[in-house]
């Protein structure tokens, strides 16, 4: 049975009006946190009062703790409640001619909310505002990531949900947005900040101290709205552990989260040489791929740009090139159905790559709608494999509309295997990718702009390989008379590259030492790491409460997942969670913000005009400009829209509302684009090489290498020395190109050149010095033998 959709589209030459017209952001960063402080100026141009309705997105792990809105001189500080009861105070004061404003989390997934403003005058204006705090997600360069979601894509519905609980997303193609951003960010640390970097064009970075440890920054004027927006903040002594302590407030209730002190620790361990290039020989790697239509848009707007299924295709390449020898692997597709290459893992050898290399150039973006819930109960029924850990690689764009239960069942299987998790392109649900790495003690990663998907993937498979922190253990010493209480879930493992931030609250008081301490021990390989941290108990000053709603924010979540496991205490968890919610002033999924302004009073006559304000979003091949797309939930798979009647380019609106079936709409796609979805050929020097590679690490002498070489068979048979195997000096030719011409790009060849120097090392050959030599001058490199690992 196929899903029941509708889409309407619009010229955008005569839009309905938009009432919302700028976006002002600021940003606040200490150390690893950022408050965020968002106001969206409303104007209603229109002759009579409207109702604006804005779903936007926002990080899926931050906290939302303020909501007001201006009017004139005067400010509405709006109150945290019971969502349901906040829905009918909304409902109640637009009947009666106040003005309200509601700001709500989807029930669905923590990164998407819904602002409505009611019943905004003619001619009138409204300032909202928003804030939020966010921990800043360290990425393996040791930068500090800052994202401010711009885009977001419509999330499909599987049919089992209820879609009238799912937010209505509205998009425009990214570019003609039509309200403006500026942002600027305050940065301040205990370290020096080294530099800024963004995705967007920046204002140079200005220093506020001598010793650099604060500075500010902002996006140059003219910011176009076409992506997320992205900075990279790089401090010194990065690896650095922290205790940091924030004092509770004093007008606070008694013995509550927000009235005792809360530390937050830093734990980011710095892996020495010998572990990092200590790499793992076994494992299931299981690699999950999203065929929605939705992946056949572009990585990003730029000229060139490849598709999203496209460029999964390559790093599948690579990642089948790179498996060790012996491990077990499979390769799952989902849409609105899964499909996985075969019955159950296989053994990585040479006959299943080849057969696995065949599937993946026939894959493409033609599996309908975004379900990843099946494919996954799928896998978790398969039995391990003895000796083979499991490892996930999810790669997705993220547009799911049953993110809480797809982390649920992560979080239950957590503890047969490791979840990496990859958001591709603009609009990727922060919810979903962050959160599959989080309760699956993974990795995750975010391909956005003109990230190139391979480097970043071959990282996260780096980290599935090397050993991992393990044993991670936090004892306190803490004067008599306080206590801890921790606020986040234990931690399992860290990887290299990864930090982990923990929240705890210190309860009690100490008539005597003022001061604690806390040892973070853990396991690396077979030694045993301690490190300890001194802080004060009673910090001195305005210490604010970013930390507390972090903390609040942890529990939090921790509490809602509890929640919908069921059970007898679910009922009894729900009262802790909306208790914490409204102490803490962190919104939850069952509470919401409400502010209301009793005016006049008068009663609106008719009704309310509805405007919906759009978000940035990416569109599919022949999907764009000059039209815009509002889907209503349940949402199709993008790519059916292809199937849909040309829109008339002079009509005002075209309504579709119908049931198609995903197969016969996917087979009229195909007809439509066969010469342009697939793309048989590998036209990039490096990935034809890799192609090459046998899966025991070595080439063959043959043209097709020669061609990549920019040699004739001829001329490598000629500078051969004497009684060398030809497979060695193919493979050997193949590493020294690599090194000699392809250095910038090692991230993504790595485990290839390793493969290859490991299988020249098992041949044992007595003349490797004259092969490097020969192939040097052949190729017309200066690569000396140390480097190639011989």
């Amino acid at each position: 049975m196929a899903s029941t959709w509708r889409c309407f589209f619009w010229h955008t030459n005569c839009p309905a009006a938009v009432p919302l017209k700028s976006v002002e952001v600021e940003v606040k960063v200490q150390g690893h946190v950022a408050t965020v402080s968002s106001t969206l100026l409303y104007v209603n141009g229109e002759e009579r009062p409207l109702e604006a309705v804005f779903v936007f997105p926002l990080p899926g792990e931050c906290a939302l703790c303020h909501f007001s809105a201006k009017l004139g001189d005067t400010e509405l500080v709006a109150k945290l409640q019971d969502k349901q009861t906040a829905r009918e105070k909304y409902d109640d004061a637009l009947s009666s001619g106040h003005q309200a404003f509601l700001l709500e989390e989807s029930d669905q997934s923590p990164d998407v909310f819904q602002l409505n403003v009611g019943s905004l005058p003619p001619g009138e204006s409204a300032a909202i505002t928003l804030v939020y705090i966010s921990e800043l997600a360290m990425q393996a360069d040791d930068a500090l990531r800052f994202c401010l979601p711009a885009v977001l894509n419509p999330r499909y519905t599987p049919q089992d949900m209820d879609s009238s609980k799912m937010a209505t997303v509205t998009s425009v193609p990214a570019g003609v947005v039509p309200y403006t951003l500026a942002l600027s960010a305050h940065l301040s640390s205990p370290q020096p900040v080294s530099k800024v970097e963004s995705n967007c064009p920046l204002e140079p970075l200005e220093y506020l101290n001598p010793d650099k440890t604060e500075a500010k920054v902002s996006l140059c004027s003219g910011h176009m709205f076409d992506r997320d927006v992205e900075l990279l903040l790089y401090y010194q002594d990065a690896h650095k552990p922290t205790a940091i302590v924030e004092a509770g407030q004093d007008s606070a209730e008694p013995a509550s989260l927000m009235r005792d002190p809360v530390v937050m620790l830093s734990c980011y361990p710095e892996f020495p040489a010998a572990v990092t290039s200590s790499l793992a020989s076994c494992g299931e790697f299981i690699f999950v791929v999203d065929r929605s239509g939705s992946m056949d848009c572009s990585m990003h707007s730029g000229k060139d740009a490849q598709m999203r299924i496209d460029s999964a295709k390559d790093t599948l390449l690579l990642l089948l090139k790179s498996l060790p020898m012996g491990c077990y692997f499979n390769i799952y597709g989902f849409g609105s159905h899964f499909e996985h290459f075969f019955p159950k893992s296989v053994e990585y050898n040479q006959k299943t790559m080849d057969d696995a290399l065949g599937k993946v150039k026939g894959m493409r973006a033609d599996m309908g709608g975004t379900e990843i819930l099946q494919p996954l109960k799928h896998i978790y029924s398969q039995p391990c494999i003895p000796n083979h850990p499991r490892q996930l690689f999810v790669f997705t764009d993220g547009e799911v509309g049953n993110t809480k239960h797809v982390l649920d069942l992560v979080k239950l299987n957590v503890n047969s295997h490791r979840c990496f998790s990859f958001g591709i392109g603009e609009g990727a649900s922060t919810a979903l990718i962050t959160g599959l790495a989080k309760e699956g003690s993974g990795h995750a990663q975010f391909i956005t702009g003109t990230d190139r998907m391979q480097p970043k993937v071959m990282q996260s498979l780096r980290y599935a390989l090397q050993p991992a922190v393990r044993d991670i253990s936090v004892e306190w010493n803490l004067p008599d008379g306080v206590s801890v209480t921790t606020l986040s879930p234990p931690l399992k493992v860290l990887f290299h590259g990864q930090r982990a931030l923990l929240y705890a609250q210190l309860k009690g008081e100490s008539t005597g030492n003022p001061e604690g301490s806390v040892t973070i021990q853990y396991s690396l390989l077979e030694e045993t790491v301690k490190n300890q941290l001194s802080f004060c108990l009673k910090p001195t000053g305005d210490t604010g409460v970013s930390v507390h709603r972090l903390g609040a924010r942890a529990l939090i979540r921790s509490l809602e997942m509890e929640e919908r496991a069921g059970g007898p205490e679910a009922k009894a968890v729900r009262e802790k969670l909306l208790q914490l919610s409204l102490q803490s002033g962190v919104s939850c999924t069952h509470t919401a913000f409400i502010a209301i302004h009793k005016a006049s009073g008068q009663t609106v006559q008719g009704p309310l005009l509805h405007r919906t304000v759009p978000t940035p979003g990416m569109f599919l091949r022949g999907i764009g400009p000059p039209m815009a797309m509002c889907c209503s939930a349940p949402m199709p798979p993008m790519a059916r829209m292809a199937c849909m009647p040309a829109v008339p380019s002079n009509s005002m609106a075209v309504c579709y509302d119908s049931c198609l079936d995903v197969e016969e709409c996917c087979d009229d796609l195909d007809d439509e684009f066969s010469s342009d979805v697939v793309q048989e050929s590998l036209t990039n020097p490096l990935l034809q090489l890799i192609s090459l590679q046998k899966a025991s690490g070595s080439w063959d002498m043959d043209s097709s290498v020669a061609n990549v070489l920019g040699k004739t068979d001829d001329q490598l048979a000629n500078m051969m020395p004497k009684g060398v195997d030809k497979a060695v000096w193919a493979t050997l030719l193949a590493l020294l190109w690599l090194y000699g011409f392809q250095l910038e790009a090692r991230d993504e060849w790595q485990f290839v050149a390793m493969k290859a120097a490991s299988w020249i090392q098992a041949q044992k050959v007595g003349c490797v010095p004259q092969c490097v030599q020969a192939g040097n001058a052949l190729l017309g490199c200066q690569v000396q033998q140390e480097t190639l690992g011989l």
